[in-house]
């Protein structure tokens, strides 16, 4: 025996959204009949998620059911209409969860900017200090002076030449020559400059 609210199937789809209208389970069992698979394959399509992929074809069924009267014939079928819907939906789902997660990683970056450097992480910065501290030592005062004032201090090239009264040129070469052999030290640590 056939359910009462079964739709005969050559109920075209047009007709079958208007018995939505006047509440007809059956039509709309028959759209989603007709339809859900396309929907769902859509969805998953973009979402690449089968949980967000259910949501969504329910939710635009349920649409159909809630708002059948936004359907217009004369603009396209049934399907054409549900898959539009169905794109839009999971497009601003992805959008909505692409959001979410760029807040909460911004959010969680914050946090811990704000916590600040923890134990582990100040005590190798205190012996990456200790370490450049060290190899400093090994240059000479020249070499040491100019990448002080320059890397430390903060200073241009041409202050830094007025500060310890030398050609500019010669501060430049004492900088790199000094650079070279700070990393040198560094590397022969086991450090990485």
């Amino acid at each position: 025996m056939a359910l009462a609210w079964r739709v005969s199937e050559d109920v075209d789809d047009a007709e079958l959204v208007r018995r939505v209208g006047r509440r007809h389970q059956g039509a709309l069992a028959e759209v989603y009949r007709r339809h859900s698979g396309a929907v769902f394959a859509l969805a998953l399509r973009i979402t690449k998620n089968r949980t967000l992929a259910e949501e969504i074809t329910q939710e635009i069924f349920v649409r159909l059911w809630n708002r059948w009267e936004s359907y217009d014939p004369e603009r396209g079928t049934v399907r054409s209409f549900l898959l539009a819907h169905t794109h839009g939906r999971s497009v601003d789902l992805i959008r909505s969860e692409s959001s979410r997660r760029m807040r909460e990683e911004r959010e969680t970056r914050q946090l811990v900017a704000a916590a600040g450097p923890t134990l582990e992480e100040e005590v190798v910065e205190m012996q990456m200090a200790e370490h450049v501290r060290g190899a400093l030592a090994n240059l000479t005062d020249g070499e040491r002076s100019a990448i002080e004032l320059a890397y430390f201090g903060g200073h241009s090239y041409r202050e830094v030449a007025e500060i310890l009264g030398e050609p500019e040129g010669t501060v430049k070469s004492r900088i790199r020559t000094g650079l070279k052999r700070l990393a040198g030290s560094l590397r022969e640590m086991g450090l990485e400059p």
